[in-house]
């Protein structure tokens, strides 16, 4: 997939992947608060929607490399045009592209 401008694969596939890195260390920190909430400072529902936020940035980043591995990433999913590389920078697991994202929410 040739991405029109912006960082080449290689780039967004180490962002995500660093990315990646950082959400699993993050939730591993959490899981050890949920036990002991005051280790980290926050409040048992300000630790659980932390958690869920990890999980779910896990899940857009693992399901971004896979399309990597398939040969797919940067086409939207709903149209199949290309997504811009500028967003692909900002948001390197972005499914849509701009006019479609507003449909999926």
């Amino acid at each position: 997939m040739d991405i029109d401008t912006g960082p080449s694969i290689a780039t967004l596939r180490q962002t995500l992947q660093t990315q990646l890195r950082q959400h699993s260390e993050n939730l591993t920190v959490l899981a050890a608060a949920d036990t002991d909430p005051g280790s980290i400072g926050e409040d048992p529902h300000t630790i659980a929607a932390r958690t869920v936020a990890a999980r779910h940035a896990i899940e857009e980043i693992t399901a971004a490399l896979s399309r990597i591995t398939a040969g797919v990433y940067g086409r939207c999913e709903r149209c199949t045009d290309p997504i811009p590389g500028a967003r692909l920078e900002i948001l390197p697991h972005a499914r849509f592209c701009v006019p479609c994202q507003p449909r999926e929410r």
